[in-house]
């Protein structure tokens, strides 16, 4: 079969730089709505490397049909089996294409929720205990939600994720120490005036190694230390539905009050579980190819010039252990044709209207990613 080059160098990275397969070692491909070449470019690059490829084959319209009858035992079953699968991969690849980002809307949430609970004890294996990276796959969908031509689309898509990550390795390391050793964090913008701790989090560089496109460095507020309100400007999609404008309001940690273009369904997701209502993850993005958003959260959360601050379930090892079923990475966007914004740690000025202040942050800067200075 003959596969388009780009396939193989995006399989490359994936298998090289992101999971760094060794020889002996078992992969599981996961594959959501993927053509197949893509399919077979990763099952080559696995075996290039010595390693076992192992390939689940997804499609969405057949996962809601599933997902629209299923039952307790059914899904108990099922994340018993998979748990079992996933306790024998050392790594775990994922594409996720779809040819529509609602396909799951009309699930009724009560069935969302359960699927996301028995399920959960296979996601936190794969990220805990296996190599893994995660990647949207260029879609037709994709297109029109970033307002492009598919053409135009898929050069955006493969200029995003075959970029020299590496490029990224010394601002981020800087930023990581500096959040490491921060206490108080203070973020102001339009409709937005937000006051916590980071204070003993830690902080996790991500720069091509988990999620594809990538280029974040993430904490996590200490859990009850959230003050304030904050008004998220990049729509969102979550659990098959769509949000424009959600604004939470904290006291003590907790989500007191939380508006949007779609006030009941926000407010049934953060109503999951008692740790819904709590922040998970701080995150600063700013890989430097992805400028607007286009309703998919792992372009999303990487914009330049933006933040995330996420309902839910934290990370192990750099979290404050709050649990839940829910992790809903909402984006701001700070850069001045988004109304602008500051982010200050310790009462200093980090980063002002998208832009890095501090010296040893100029790396993270836009003209330097892009090889401009």
């Amino acid at each position: 079969m003959l596969i388009d080059p780009r396939f193989n160098q995006l399989a490359a990275g994936l298998t090289g730089f992101s999971t760094s397969l060794k020889k002996g070692e078992h992969v599981l491909i996961d594959a959501f709505d993927i053509p197949d070449p893509m399919v077979v470019a990763l099952v080559r690059a696995v075996r290039a490397r010595g390693a076992y490829p192992h390939v689940q084959l997804h499609r969405a319209r057949i996962s809601r049909e599933i997902a629209l009858g299923a039952e307790e035992s059914q899904y108990a079953h099922h994340s018993a089996v998979e748990l079992a699968r996933m306790q024998k991969m050392d790594a775990y690849i994922a594409l996720r294409g779809s040819e529509n980002i609602f396909e799951a809307s009309d699930v009724p949430a009560a069935r969302v929720q359960l699927i996301s609970r028995l399920m959960k004890p296979v996601q936190d294996h794969r990220v805990g205990r296996t190599k893994w990276v995660v990647l949207r796959w260029p879609t037709s969908a994709m297109a029109q939600q970033a307002g492009l031509s598919t053409e135009a689309f898929e050069d955006f898509y493969f200029r995003v994720c075959t970029l020299d990550y590496s490029r990224l390795t010394p601002g981020m390391k800087a930023l990581a120490a500096l959040m490491e050793r921060t206490d108080r964090v203070h973020i102001k913008g339009p409709g937005t005036d937000l006051r916590f701790s980071i204070k003993g989090i830690g902080a996790q560089p991500c720069g091509g190694l988990r999620n594809i496109p990538d280029g974040e460095v993430f904490s996590c507020p200490v859990r009850d230390s959230v003050e304030g309100v904050i008004q998220y400007n990049a729509p969102t999609v979550y659990l098959g539905s769509s949000f424009d404008n959600i604004r939470l309001v904290f006291k003590q940690g907790r989500i007191v009050e939380a508006t949007s273009s779609n006030t009941k369904r926000l407010n049934e997701i953060l109503d999951s579980d008692a740790g819904a209502r709590y922040i998970g993850e701080f995150a600063i993005g700013f890989n430097p190819h992805i400028l607007e958003p286009m309703r998919d959260i792992l372009f999303d959360e990487k914009i330049a010039g933006s933040f995330h601050f996420t309902p839910g379930q934290a990370y192990e090892g750099v979290g404050n252990g709050n649990k839940s079923q829910v992790h809903w990475d909402m984006v701001c966007i700070q850069r001045p044709e988004y109304g602008g914004g500051e982010i200050w740690f310790d009462g200093k000025l980090i980063r002002k209207d998208g832009i890095f202040v501090p010296k040893s942050l100029h790396k993270l800067n836009p003209d330097y990613l892009l090889g401009k200075k």
